[in-house]
Protein backbone atom coordinates (compact mmCIF):
# COMPACT_ATOMS: atom_id res chain seq x y z
CA UNK A 1 0.00 0.00 0.00
CA UNK A 2 1.46 3.45 -0.62
CA UNK A 3 -0.18 6.81 0.96
CA UNK A 4 -1.56 9.79 -1.32
CA UNK A 5 -2.32 12.80 -0.38
CA UNK A 6 -6.34 13.57 -0.14
CA UNK A 7 -8.01 16.06 2.33
CA UNK A 8 -5.77 19.12 1.92
CA UNK A 9 -5.13 21.67 5.07
CA UNK A 10 -7.26 24.32 4.66
CA UNK A 11 -10.38 21.55 4.58
CA UNK A 12 -9.14 19.48 7.37
CA UNK A 13 -8.61 22.86 9.52
CA UNK A 14 -12.87 23.50 8.61
CA UNK A 15 -13.52 20.25 9.79
CA UNK A 16 -11.70 20.14 13.10
CA UNK A 17 -12.78 24.05 14.06
CA UNK A 18 -16.51 23.01 12.73
CA UNK A 19 -16.96 20.44 14.94
CA UNK A 20 -15.22 22.55 18.11
CA UNK A 21 -17.25 25.21 17.03
CA UNK A 22 -20.84 23.46 16.88
CA UNK A 23 -19.97 21.77 19.96
CA UNK A 24 -19.06 24.72 21.87
CA UNK A 25 -22.66 26.33 20.94
CA UNK A 26 -24.50 23.68 21.51
CA UNK A 27 -23.11 23.43 25.32
CA UNK A 28 -23.32 27.62 25.99
CA UNK A 29 -26.95 27.63 24.45
CA UNK A 30 -27.58 24.83 26.93
CA UNK A 31 -26.04 26.62 29.77
CA UNK A 32 -28.26 29.90 29.00
CA UNK A 33 -27.61 32.61 30.67
CA UNK A 34 -24.61 34.91 30.01
CA UNK A 35 -23.70 31.78 28.19
CA UNK A 36 -26.09 32.71 25.55
CA UNK A 37 -23.74 36.07 24.57
CA UNK A 38 -20.83 33.10 23.73
CA UNK A 39 -23.81 31.25 22.08
CA UNK A 40 -24.17 34.28 19.44
CA UNK A 41 -20.15 34.33 19.03
CA UNK A 42 -19.80 30.41 18.25
CA UNK A 43 -23.08 31.28 15.93
CA UNK A 44 -21.18 33.83 14.08
CA UNK A 45 -18.01 32.29 14.07
CA UNK A 46 -19.54 28.90 12.83
CA UNK A 47 -21.30 30.76 9.83
CA UNK A 48 -17.71 32.56 8.85
CA UNK A 49 -16.49 28.78 8.18
CA UNK A 50 -19.69 27.79 6.40
CA UNK A 51 -19.38 30.55 3.89
CA UNK A 52 -15.50 29.47 3.39
CA UNK A 53 -16.65 25.95 3.40
CA UNK A 54 -19.04 26.88 0.48
CA UNK A 55 -16.52 29.06 -1.57
CA UNK A 56 -13.53 26.32 -0.89
CA UNK A 57 -16.39 23.83 -2.36
CA UNK A 58 -15.28 25.79 -5.85
CA UNK A 59 -11.55 26.34 -5.39
CA UNK A 60 -10.21 23.93 -3.37
CA UNK A 61 -8.21 21.31 -3.71
CA UNK A 62 -9.73 17.78 -5.72
CA UNK A 63 -11.68 16.14 -3.06
CA UNK A 64 -12.87 19.29 -1.56
CA UNK A 65 -14.64 20.74 -4.60
CA UNK A 66 -18.25 19.79 -4.86
CA UNK A 67 -18.28 18.69 -8.05
CA UNK A 68 -15.77 15.86 -7.60
CA UNK A 69 -18.37 13.80 -4.91
CA UNK A 70 -21.95 15.48 -5.46
CA UNK A 71 -23.37 12.42 -7.88
CA UNK A 72 -27.07 11.68 -9.15
CA UNK A 73 -29.50 9.11 -8.00
CA UNK A 74 -27.91 6.44 -10.55
CA UNK A 75 -24.27 6.65 -9.44
CA UNK A 76 -25.52 6.39 -5.33
CA UNK A 77 -27.89 3.47 -6.51
CA UNK A 78 -24.98 1.63 -8.66
CA UNK A 79 -23.04 2.62 -5.21
CA UNK A 80 -25.52 0.99 -3.13
CA UNK A 81 -25.76 -1.75 -5.18
CA UNK A 82 -21.46 -2.49 -5.43
CA UNK A 83 -21.72 -1.50 -9.01
CA UNK A 84 -19.38 1.29 -8.63
CA UNK A 85 -16.00 1.85 -8.08
CA UNK A 86 -15.09 3.17 -4.71
CA UNK A 87 -14.05 6.76 -4.65
CA UNK A 88 -11.04 8.37 -2.90
CA UNK A 89 -13.10 11.18 -1.37
CA UNK A 90 -16.72 11.27 -0.48
CA UNK A 91 -18.31 7.97 -1.38
CA UNK A 92 -21.81 9.19 -2.44
CA UNK A 93 -23.78 8.28 1.16
CA UNK A 94 -20.79 10.32 2.16
CA UNK A 95 -21.46 13.22 -0.14
CA UNK A 96 -25.48 12.91 0.56
CA UNK A 97 -24.54 13.48 4.50
CA UNK A 98 -22.12 16.52 3.65
CA UNK A 99 -24.33 18.06 1.78
CA UNK A 100 -26.93 17.48 4.67
CA UNK A 101 -25.00 18.94 7.45
CA UNK A 102 -23.87 21.85 5.49
CA UNK A 103 -27.50 22.42 4.59
CA UNK A 104 -28.50 22.16 8.34
CA UNK A 105 -25.86 24.20 9.98
CA UNK A 106 -26.48 27.00 7.47
CA UNK A 107 -30.27 26.41 8.21
CA UNK A 108 -29.16 26.72 12.25
CA UNK A 109 -26.56 29.96 11.80
CA UNK A 110 -28.82 31.93 9.46
CA UNK A 111 -31.87 32.01 11.79
CA UNK A 112 -30.02 32.74 14.72
CA UNK A 113 -28.87 36.01 13.47
CA UNK A 114 -32.78 36.75 13.54
CA UNK A 115 -33.75 35.07 16.82
CA UNK A 116 -34.41 36.11 20.89
CA UNK A 117 -34.93 34.31 23.63
CA UNK A 118 -37.96 37.05 24.89
CA UNK A 119 -35.30 37.70 27.85
CA UNK A 120 -31.63 40.00 27.37
CA UNK A 121 -30.15 38.09 23.78
CA UNK A 122 -31.12 38.68 20.41
CA UNK A 123 -29.07 37.71 17.10
CA UNK A 124 -27.22 40.52 15.78
CA UNK A 125 -30.28 41.29 12.83
CA UNK A 126 -33.06 41.30 14.86
CA UNK A 127 -33.87 44.95 14.94
CA UNK A 128 -34.08 44.21 11.12
CA UNK A 129 -37.63 42.19 11.25
CA UNK A 130 -40.94 42.19 13.59
CA UNK A 131 -40.81 40.36 16.63
CA UNK A 132 -43.88 38.14 15.15
CA UNK A 133 -40.90 37.24 12.38
CA UNK A 134 -37.93 36.74 14.69
CA UNK A 135 -40.28 34.80 16.90
CA UNK A 136 -40.79 32.31 14.05
CA UNK A 137 -37.02 32.25 12.77
CA UNK A 138 -36.57 31.28 16.65
CA UNK A 139 -39.18 28.39 16.68
CA UNK A 140 -37.22 26.93 13.29
CA UNK A 141 -33.87 27.63 15.12
CA UNK A 142 -35.25 25.58 18.38
CA UNK A 143 -36.61 22.91 15.83
CA UNK A 144 -33.51 22.62 13.47
CA UNK A 145 -31.38 21.63 16.70
CA UNK A 146 -32.91 18.34 16.37
CA UNK A 147 -32.36 17.61 13.08
CA UNK A 148 -28.88 18.88 13.64
CA UNK A 149 -28.49 16.40 15.83
CA UNK A 150 -29.62 14.02 14.30
CA UNK A 151 -27.54 14.26 11.33
CA UNK A 152 -24.31 14.57 14.02
CA UNK A 153 -25.23 11.11 15.48
CA UNK A 154 -25.75 9.40 11.69
CA UNK A 155 -22.16 10.74 10.89
CA UNK A 156 -20.64 9.58 13.63
CA UNK A 157 -22.69 5.93 13.55
CA UNK A 158 -21.31 6.04 10.04
CA UNK A 159 -17.64 6.54 10.98
CA UNK A 160 -18.14 3.57 13.77
CA UNK A 161 -19.82 1.58 11.78
CA UNK A 162 -16.58 2.03 8.39
CA UNK A 163 -14.58 1.18 11.95
CA UNK A 164 -15.95 -1.66 13.21
CA UNK A 165 -17.68 -3.38 10.26
CA UNK A 166 -15.28 -2.21 7.30
CA UNK A 167 -12.04 -2.11 8.82
CA UNK A 168 -11.54 1.48 7.83
CA UNK A 169 -10.23 3.99 9.79
CA UNK A 170 -12.42 7.82 8.36
CA UNK A 171 -10.59 9.69 11.08
CA UNK A 172 -6.78 9.37 10.72
CA UNK A 173 -6.95 10.90 6.94
CA UNK A 174 -8.90 13.41 8.11
CA UNK A 175 -6.32 14.20 10.92
CA UNK A 176 -3.36 13.56 8.27
CA UNK A 177 -4.65 14.09 4.95
CA UNK A 178 -3.66 10.98 3.54
CA UNK A 179 -4.74 7.97 2.57
CA UNK A 180 -3.24 4.01 1.88
CA UNK A 181 -4.36 2.93 -1.31
CA UNK A 182 -3.10 0.32 -3.93
CA UNK A 183 0.22 1.10 -5.87
CA UNK A 184 -1.14 1.03 -8.54
CA UNK A 185 -3.85 3.56 -7.97
CA UNK A 186 -1.17 5.39 -6.66
CA UNK A 187 0.90 5.61 -9.81
CA UNK A 188 -1.76 7.19 -11.21
CA UNK A 189 -3.30 9.46 -9.19
CA UNK A 190 -3.14 13.01 -9.73
CA UNK A 191 -5.90 14.50 -7.27
CA UNK A 192 -4.67 18.19 -6.12
CA UNK A 193 -4.48 19.86 -2.89
CA UNK A 194 -5.71 23.38 -2.14
CA UNK A 195 -3.38 26.39 -2.01
CA UNK A 196 -2.92 27.77 1.64
CA UNK A 197 -2.91 31.29 0.64
CA UNK A 198 -5.95 30.88 -1.17
CA UNK A 199 -7.33 29.27 2.09
CA UNK A 200 -6.24 32.63 3.89
CA UNK A 201 -7.82 34.65 1.37
CA UNK A 202 -10.93 33.14 1.50
CA UNK A 203 -11.70 32.29 5.13
CA UNK A 204 -10.16 36.11 6.00
CA UNK A 205 -13.04 37.50 3.66
CA UNK A 206 -15.55 34.89 5.00
CA UNK A 207 -14.61 36.39 8.42
CA UNK A 208 -15.00 40.58 7.48
CA UNK A 209 -18.56 39.95 5.75
CA UNK A 210 -19.71 38.01 9.10
CA UNK A 211 -18.09 40.54 11.03
CA UNK A 212 -19.82 43.32 8.99
CA UNK A 213 -23.18 41.53 9.04
CA UNK A 214 -23.18 41.46 12.93
CA UNK A 215 -21.66 44.86 13.29
CA UNK A 216 -23.37 47.26 10.30
CA UNK A 217 -25.89 45.60 10.19
CA UNK A 218 -27.16 45.71 13.73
Amino acid sequence: MKSIHVWDLPLRLFHWALVALVIAAIVSAKLGGNALDWHVRFGLATLALLIFRLLWGFIGGTHAKFSNFIRGPKTIWAYLKGLADKPLGHNPMGALSVIAILLVLFTQAITGLFSNDDILTEGPLYALISKDTSDYLTHLHTLNQYLMYGLLALHVGAILYYRLFKKENLVRPMLTGRKQVHPSIAEIYNGSVGSLRSAVVVISASSVLVWFIATYWK
